[in-house]
């Protein structure tokens, strides 16, 4: 299994509705997605102070890398990471992604 693991800086403006957008846009790919499993969404709430100023986080599993990697090529993963990348400070460099084989 691949845990898919994605920590963002969103920008000051960007509202609490539209983080719930980002995130539905993404939980909404389970279904069009073989393979693709749970997906978990989170502010950061470590008390531990190396979050790098990161302060969300979502976690999506896949049943394999193959399936990872469908996901990542996918025309509807490709529009929600445009919607996410816009929302973070910076763009991309708000953006840290670490897949985990588990």
């Amino acid at each position: 299994m691949i845990r898919h693991c994605v920590f963002v800086r969103f920008r000051s403006d960007v509202a609490d509705d539209e983080h719930t957008a980002i995130h539905a846009d993404l939980e909404a790919l389970r279904w069009a997605i073989d393979g693709m499993d749970v997906v978990k969404f989170s502010a950061n709430v470590s008390p531990e102070p190396f979050a790098r100023g990161f302060s969300h986080g979502f976690t999506i599993d896949f049943r394999d890398a193959g399936c990872r990697d469908a996901y990542l090529v996918h025309e509807s993963h490709q529009r929600a990471g445009t919607r996410l990348v816009a929302a973070l400070e910076g763009g991309t460099d708000g953006l840290m992604v670490f897949d985990l084989e588990i």
